[in-house]
């Protein structure tokens, strides 16, 4: 399990570096990024040599997908020059002037592909990564208010994520959201924003009512303090069956109710009747604790802020084995009466609101927004919803923090709510603030359950993955048996699976969750990706070389064809992070990450370091190292915990 010192460790490994030196290119930024030497170096020459203006073919230069078509492409129709762009792009590639950094470029269709030089890319690359280490890739500029004025500060965002309900369990959705906002957190960390990471509870509603009743039942003291989210789980399960089985009568009678009206007798008895068995249900009971909650009542809000404080105890300890801290612990409760009675002002000031069937409602298909619907504000006993808390909640915020951006990493199945709620917020005159919210949704998990089947919590999830990954490591006896603490390393590696595996395709895409693949080191899993950091490491004891000398070796030695292409690979990882900000898919991490293992592996064979001439075996380290500061810092973003052995 992470300790308090090691997620502190992992916190501090988000390194980030800025710069002051300016280009006259806009997001050029030569001494962070490689690339944008080569960028600024193509656009100025060319520019010269065809009479086109520099800024144009800056900023129309892209970055290729894969090494074969070359490292910076340049589509000419982009450029706006009438003539036939197979012609055009014929044409540029031979106007372009002999140069030191760029092999003479190649027209391919309407493109021109730009190889970079292997020499000075090389001593460029390698002699960054070996210097700057965990800051290689990072870039404080992109966070910036203003990057001519560091002075005016950082842009700040707010990142929701988690946001379990207390008393029930971690799911899939919960766990989704967690791991794809902790690298949300790690990204806009390294792109220099000022980042809050905010856990909203569900820790608010009838619900509570329910748990506290079912406590005076089957709650036990002792088994709260040593578990509190599985105890009150336990508890909340029990009241609710009874619940459950007060339901049936309940409704059988409303029912004859109903049927005797329509033949229109006499019901009075049968109401009455009714009346007393509501009263007497546990719902209602619930129902009438909450309201004391509301009202303020002493003894119901202390239970409830035990429960609550309890439970974010346990959580606290959850998230450490992910990597993850929290910097507010919010929720439901929070949203204060007043702010949601302003909302409701505004909103009726507005004219969003209207009353439908005793209720208060907000039609949106008056609103110019047919696909919305209608959104229940105010409930027929005049408590507020989901959303006019949320709405109270967004403008607190906007108050509290005056943040750039605000984003909400939640499941899928809530797109319709937080379009309401981001339409309501501009309906009310606040368009402002709702052009700086936005919802990061994801696909649903299924089968994510622990082996006995039981219900889904993350703890036991993260157990059993680490209990599969155990039994794979022990395996191959020689490997285990130099672990210093295998317990430990299989608790990251589990975690690790888990954490790959939930990356692996776009966040909208559903999967199953599937332990014996995610354990598996076989194929792009967590598991490989660590394996091959660990053998990055290996190497580096092995070779029984200085690491901190590397940075003076001959990078000229560096001339195979592996070689090259993976120090073009690792001059694309600043590029790759400013891509995934705009992505916001920690897929694209993952599988820049994998490109580099595979290219890796199949250069062990041809770039041997042991064994080696001198100089030759300081330069190939070198560049292994350098691979594995990459590999090192990318997974780093993506959260994960990488391992030195295995």
């Amino acid at each position: 399990m992470a300790s308090a010192n090691s997620l502190t460790a992992s916190v501090q490994a988000l390194t980030l570096q800025s710069t002051t030196q300016t280009s006259k290119f806009a997001g050029c930024f030569p001494s962070l990024n490689p690339m944008d030497i080569y960028r600024e170096h193509i656009a100025e020459q060319l520019g010269k040599a065809a009479d086109i203006d520099p800024e144009l073919i800056f900023s129309r230069l892209a970055w290729t997908n894969t090494l074969d078509k070359g490292d910076l492409s340049l589509p000419v129709a982009a450029l706006r020059i009438k003539k036939k762009p197979d012609e055009l792009a014929a044409e540029l590639a031979s106007k372009f002037p002999e140069s030191d950094l760029i092999h003479p470029p190649t027209a391919f269709g309407p493109h021109i592909q730009f190889f970079c030089k292997p020499g000075p890319l090389a001593k460029t690359v390698l002699g960054r990564v070996l210097t700057e280490k965990a800051a290689y890739g990072t870039n404080g500029n992109m966070g910036l208010k203003d990057p001519s004025d560091p002075s005016k500060g950082k842009k700040k965002i707010i990142i929701e994520f988690s946001s379990p309900n207390i008393a029930k369990p971690f799911h899939a959705g919960h766990l989704r959201s967690t791991i794809i906002g902790g690298f949300l957190a790690n990204l806009f960390t390294v792109m220099g924003w000022d980042v809050i990471k905010m856990n909203y509870l569900g820790d608010w509603g009838k619900q509570y009512g329910l748990l506290a009743n079912g406590f005076k039942y089957f709650g036990d003291e002792e088994a709260l303090t040593k578990d509190p989210i599985n105890h009150l789980f336990d508890v909340y399960v029990k009241v609710n069956r009874i619940v459950g089985e007060q339901e049936g009568p309940i409704k059988e009678l409303k029912e004859q109710i109903k049927a005797k009206k329509e033949k229109g007798e006499d019901v009075a008895t049968e109401e009455a009747e009714l009346a007393k068995l509501v009263d007497a249900s546990e719902d209602e009971k619930a129902r009438r604790y909450f309201k004391s909650m509301e009202d303020g009542n002493p003894d119901a809000l202390a239970l409830w802020a035990r429960f609550r404080d309890l439970s974010i105890a346990k959580y606290k300890q959850t998230y450490a084995r992910l990597n993850i801290d929290f910097d507010v612990y919010s929720g439901e409760s929070q949203v204060k009466a007043e702010s949601m009675a302003n909302a409701f002002k505004a909103m009726e000031k507005a004219g969003v609101t209207e009353e439908s069937e005793g209720a208060v409602i907000a039609d949106f298909t008056k609103h110019g927004a047919k696909k919305l619907g209608k959104a229940i504000i105010i409930r027929k006993d005049g408590t507020p919803l989901y959303l006019t808390r949320d709405i109270g909640a967004i403008l607190e915020r906007d108050e509290k923090y005056h943040f750039d951006k605000m984003i909400y990493v939640v499941a899928a199945q809530q797109d319709l709510h937080l379009a309401q709620l981001f339409k309501v917020t501009e309906l009310m005159g606040h368009k402002d603030l709702a052009s700086r919210c936005q919802h990061i949704n994801f696909g649903m998990v299924h089968g994510m359950s622990t082996r006995k089947g039981t219900v889904k919590f993350l703890d036991d999830i993260l157990r059993d993955v680490g209990d599969k990954m155990h039994e794979v490591m022990k395996k191959n006896e020689t490997k285990y048996s130099q672990v210093e603490n295998p317990e430990e390393t299989a608790d990251t590696l589990g975690i690790t699976s888990v954490m790959v595996q939930d990356m692996t395709g776009k966040r909208i895409n559903g999967y199953d969750f599937n332990l014996d693949a995610m354990t598996s080191f076989e194929g792009d899993t967590g598991p490989y990706l660590q394996y091959a950091h660990a053998r990055l490491c290996s190497m580096a004891r092995k070779s029984e070389l200085n690491i901190d000398e590397l940075s003076s070796a001959d990078f000229s030695l560096l001339t195979e064809r592996h070689a090259v292409d993976l120090i073009r690979l690792l001059a694309s990882w600043p590029d790759v992070l400013i891509n995934t900000a705009k992505t916001l898919e920690p897929v694209t991490v993952l599988s820049y990450l994998f490109r580099m293992t595979h290219m890796l592996s199949s250069s062990y064979d041809v770039l041997k370091v042991i064994g080696s001439e001198p100089e030759l075996k300081k330069s190939r380290m070198a560049l292994y190292a350098a691979a594995r500061q990459v590999l090192h810092n990318g997974m780093r973003v993506l959260g994960l915990n990488p391992v030195e052995r295995m």
